[in-house]
């Protein structure tokens, strides 16, 4: 007894010496309450001081974002489940705004648009915690975009090249590959140095488990990190999600590193402000969206730069992906994205249909970087091809009506289904730059003419094998490479001749 009685006198004088040394001055404190609550929206009461975009925290561990100022209430948008919060609970304001942990602990990890965890694994020691919403980089702190940024597939390489710092929109009706595509140009990254963030908006669970699991399987996925916010997460959080991508991808962009950053998709973004806009009773506007649409996708686009030298050269490429209804791309939100990014591939449903995968649609896709920053080794190989692939298309849908054609035109024909059956790629088989080359050498010195169409996909399989054996050089090209010299384009041509006779004598013979 002796010795609790001195433990609380312990305890005690502590207590006053505490007190005595807190400084007695008044505090004011600002209470609001929550009016009405669902749907994850709030309309919040008795904060006259809060800012725009300022996180307020809700009693009961609810978290919201003030996104409407009004004279005698507050919109705000519930970046938690709306449970947490009920009509009439006491609301303070925090004085911050969203923020995200940034750093190389978010590498291999999936989190959602707050930056928790979603993989079961344990908690993330964020290097640093950066704004959801940040301005993107000034003219003068922009350098060219002239460095390549391999994605593998052979028919973007090769006519459509993408460039570090660029915004390719990827855009096409529902089930047509867009995803494929950007999933495909992260696991291309495996043999580069560019950091990939992965964001998936609006997406079913399955859907990204699928995305998470090709990168694990084929790609780094030590240097990706993958930003979920699901179809039933809270519309809040289904909202920053692309924002909070961004800003991680900008941590090591400030850092010189080159980043790719995948928004899919912005169709269900644009959809899910919608939502959120019309709860908070905003004025409609067409097609019931709000009149700063296009505005959240610029601002956050815009933040996809090549950094300037004086600024430490890191890059940020964005490969936003947005979805059509039957091919309308002058659909509102389409020509929204069309018009903000600098090109568009366009992914064709007839050509899906028709087995033509990926079903990039050449005449109607474009990038407009072009050449400047295509692989030297790859351009002059490709500089007429797209030409060459147009003229085809044209003149293939003549014979379609039993035209009699000539010699000239046939090669023509011939050698344009050719072209088509290289563009032909499986998913997950991307290509090096070296197979790249030696595919477009081929067709370049039309040594694949006199090779039958069926056994196309035959001379694709064993290209990589061959060369190793015969032109291992050949397989050592990268995007830094300079173009073929004459010696060296010689010896390819030979090694790429000798694969297509043996193919071709395998046809004729019947062998598999």
């Amino acid at each position: 007894m002796t010795s609790l009685t001195d433990t609380f006198h312990q305890w005690a004088a502590h207590s006053r010496e505490r007190i005595g040394r807190t400084p007695l001055e008044p505090r004011l404190a600002r209470i609001g309450r929550v009016l009405q609550v669902g749907d994850g929206v709030a309309m919040i009461a008795g904060l006259p001081d809060t800012r725009l975009d300022e996180l307020l925290e809700i009693e009961g561990g609810a978290v919201a974002q003030a996104v409407d100022l009004a004279e005698g209430s507050i919109g705000c948008v519930l970046l938690d489940e709306a449970d947490k919060a009920a009509a009439g609970s006491p609301v303070q304001g925090t004085g911050e705004v969203m923020r995200v942990p940034v750093g190389e602990a978010l590498l291999g990890r999936v989190v959602d648009a707050l930056g928790r965890p979603l993989d079961g694994g344990g908690a993330i020691a964020a290097q640093s915690l950066s704004p959801v919403d940040r301005p993107a980089p000034a003219i003068v702190d922009r350098a060219l975009v002239d460095t390549p940024l391999s994605t593998g597939v052979l028919v973007i390489d090769a006519t459509l090249p993408l460039g570090r710092g660029q915004r390719e929109l990827i855009i096409g009706d529902r089930a047509t590959g867009k995803t494929a595509i950007a999933v495909d140009t992260i696991i291309r990254q495996r043999a580069s140095d560019v950091v990939c963030v992965y964001a998936a908006i609006g997406q079913k669970a399955s859907s990204v488990a699928r995305v998470i699991d090709a990168v694990r399987r084929y790609g780094a996925p030590e240097r990706c990190i993958f930003v979920v916010g699901e179809a039933d997460a809270a519309p809040g959080l289904q909202w920053i999600t692309p924002y909070a991508a961004c800003s991680m991808a900008e941590h090591f962009m400030e850092a010189g590193r080159d980043v790719l950053l995948v928004l899919d998709d912005l169709t269900k973004h644009a959809a899910v402000y919608r939502e959120i806009s019309l709860l908070l009773r905003r004025p409609p506007g067409r097609e019931a969206y709000p009149g700063d649409i296009f505005y959240i996708h610029s601002r956050l686009l815009e933040r996809a730069a090549k950094l300037s030298a004086e600024r430490g050269g890191g890059s940020l490429t964005a490969l936003p992906i947005a979805e059509t209804q039957a091919g309308n791309l002058s659909a509102y939100i389409p020509t929204n994205l069309i018009s903000i990014t600098d090109g568009q591939i366009y992914l064709d449903p007839r050509l899906f249909q028709e087995n033509q995968k990926p079903a990039v649609d050449v005449g109607r896709s474009v990038s407009r970087v072009g050449g400047k920053a295509q692989a030297a080794a790859v351009k002059p190989l490709a500089e007429s091809l797209r030409l060459e692939y147009a003229q085809f298309l044209e003149l293939e849908v003549f014979t379609r009506f039993g035209t009699l054609v000539d010699e000239r035109t046939r090669r023509i024909i011939e050698h344009g289904r050719r072209i088509r059956a290289v563009f032909t790629q499986p998913q997950f088989a991307v290509l090096t730059v070296g197979e790249e080359v030696a595919l477009l050498l081929a067709l370049a010195e039309r040594l694949l003419d006199e090779v039958p169409l069926e056994r196309i996909g035959a001379f694709r399989e064993r290209l990589r094998d061959w060369l190793a054996a015969r032109q291992p050089d050949a397989l050592e090209l990268d995007d830094s490479s300079p173009a073929l010299s004459s010696a060296g384009r010689a010896r390819l041509r030979e090694a790429l001749a000798a694969l297509a006779q043996a193919v071709a004598g395998e046809s004729r013979s019947g062998g598999a």
